[in-house]
């Protein structure tokens, strides 16, 4: 036997009560949920009138057809162009992320366009800019250059106190136009990223490829980004990261399998390692500016960026804290 019917007249129920007012975000927060709004009702358009297209142009050459770590490569690409916006890249840094492996990379194959024949084709959608940060990102050998050749070199420890010594060290030069390049961690950032810049081999000729301070610092900031939105606990069990510094001494394809248990992992630890090193290259390069301005002759004028350097200090605009 059915339920019998129940009939509530409006006149017996009782007013509903107003929903709680969220309170309104003022200063950082607002300013985040700003830049986010567009990405979350996806109104694409209104981050960047291109980019609808752009993601149309990464969708017919099948990037929305290859699986990538939690969904697909366009979802991945798209994912890392938001987080970059929403910490204030320069446009050209965004876009960079947001075909950070169109030509493949050190990390996986997953070419949707030929860097032999296509370069032009994605220069002529994102810019001369965005496509040599491209081309870069995807023939430098990133893993030696991220870990081996930079994090690597510094303990926890050291970390923590050269990021002390480097936020006094910007405020003596800012406040008193006191500047000292032998302070240890001034010296060791210099030995490890030279004012100059760098050179490392191509992944795939072995030729040198140069790579300005400036781009070494984005790289940084972009593989922060890159991991955060595909790692997962299970890639600690996978690389055996038992101690959070991401050396990828292990290959325990049994016990890692994914999707793992979806926690948060150890690599945080890596990239809080990667974003105090981008800390100590923009306090340095904050330096530099405050010597310039203050007509101070320091290290960088002893340098000269050399040929090959096309992203330069002027080329590449810094980003001021960005994981705030």
């Amino acid at each position: 036997m059915p339920p019998a019917s129940v009939s509530i007249s409006s006149s017996s129920s009782p007013d509903p009560k107003p929903l709680p007012q969220i309170p309104a975000a003022s200063g950082v927060d607002d300013d985040i949920l700003r830049r986010a709004r567009p990405f979350l009702r996806g109104e694409l358009h209104q981050v960047n009138p291109d980019l609808p297209s752009l993601v149309s142009v990464l969708r017919s050459v099948g990037a929305g057809e290859c699986w990538h770590k939690h969904g697909s490569f366009l979802d991945h690409l798209l994912d890392i162009y938001r987080i970059l916006k929403l910490w204030k890249a320069p446009e050209s840094v965004c876009l960079c992320g947001l075909f950070h492996s169109a030509y493949s990379n050190s990390y996986v194959n997953l070419a949707i366009f030929d860097p032999s024949t296509g370069r032009d084709t994605v220069r002529a959608h994102v810019g001369d800019a965005a496509e040599r940060l491209i081309h870069l990102f995807c023939i430098v050998p990133r893993q030696p250059l991220i870990h081996d050749d930079l994090l690597f070199h510094y303990t926890d420890s050291e970390l923590v106190e050269h990021l002390r010594s480097s936020e006094v060290s910007l405020r003596n030069a800012k406040e008193k136009g006191s500047f000292d390049g032998t302070e240890a961690w001034r010296k060791k950032i210099q030995a490890l990223v030279p004012d100059n810049g760098i050179t490392v081999k191509h992944i795939k000729t072995g030729e040198d490829v140069a790579v300005s301070r400036r781009v070494v610092a984005v790289f940084l900031m972009m593989t922060i980004a890159d991991f955060s939105d595909q790692l997962f606990g299970f890639q600690d069990v996978l690389f055996e990261n038992s101690n959070g510094r991401l050396e990828f001494n292990g290959n325990n394809f049994a016990g890692g399998l994914w999707p793992g248990d979806g926690k948060p992992g150890l690599w945080l630890n890596s990239l809080s390692r990667m974003a105090a090193l981008y800390s100590l290259i923009l306090r340095e390069e904050e330096i530099f500016l405050e010597e310039r301005k203050q007509g101070v002759k320091g290290i960088a004028d002893h340098h000269s960026e050399p040929d090959g350097h096309q992203e330069g200090r002027e080329c590449i605009p810094f980003i001021i804290d960005p994981f705030c």
